[in-house]
């Protein structure tokens, strides 16, 4: 019975918890980089201090919805990755899918990556904390997990451990700071960009061997 019961406690508890996430994603949609705490806990129906007994403060927060959108990123990368087409076929679908991501819910990426920049005085304290210091991981994360993709299927010879992370991380900060710049002025097309990172890339990339065994890159 003790076990049965800490099982439901832990059950309802995530299905909590995931409530909260879904109420503060409601808000991050509306408010984007300004999203306040006060905001969230009032979407979800309850007061500040049973937000924080969740997640400390907004930076455990920031943490949560950071891994729930990182993971849902990352699912849609591999999906591109796995598409039946040629190599070139899936960096650009890969590609694609990162910037579709960001320009179908630039207020969760503004959220995620920038602070409010127009924050008052008097929302400092809470609008103000370090976003670098948050947002750094996040993109480490992405880097680390294609890095994997990266070395599981293609040939990349000696030290390919260390030259897969290399283009990983590489990769992950061109797509990145290529779409920040274009998220904030539209300069071109999804598609012009898309086709633009991919012939910056493809010189290498066309050069290697998919790994015997794997679903090739």
């Amino acid at each position: 019975m003790g076990t049965t019961q800490q099982t439901d406690q832990h059950r309802s508890a995530h299905q909590r918890r995931r409530q909260l996430l879904e109420a503060a994603d409601r808000v991050v949609l509306r408010d984007g980089p300004k999203a306040s705490m006060n905001a969230i806990a009032a979407e979800a129906g309850i007061t500040k201090p049973i937000l924080y007994r969740h997640f400390g403060d907004k930076g455990g927060l920031y943490r949560a919805l950071a891994k729930r959108h990182t993971d849902a990123l990352l699912g849609a990368l591999k999906a591109a990755l796995d598409a039946p087409a040629d190599r070139r076929a899936r960096v650009e679908a890969t590609l694609d899918t990162y910037l579709a991501a960001i320009e179908a819910r630039p207020q969760v990426y503004r959220f995620l990556m920038h602070p409010a920049d127009n924050a008052t005085e008097a929302q400092l304290p809470e609008q103000g904390f370090d976003v670098g210091r948050h947002s750094a991981p996040l993109l480490r994360r992405l880097g680390e997990e294609l890095a994997v993709v990266i070395e599981e299927r293609v040939d990349l010879g000696p030290d390919s451990a260390q030259l897969a992370r290399v283009w990983g991380h590489g990769i992950v900060g061109m797509m990145h700071a290529a779409g920040d710049w274009w998220l904030g002025e539209r300069p071109c097309s999804r598609a012009q960009l898309v086709s633009s990172l991919a012939d910056l890339l493809w010189g290498r990339l066309a050069l290697v061997d998919d790994r015997a065994g794997s679903p090739g890159l």
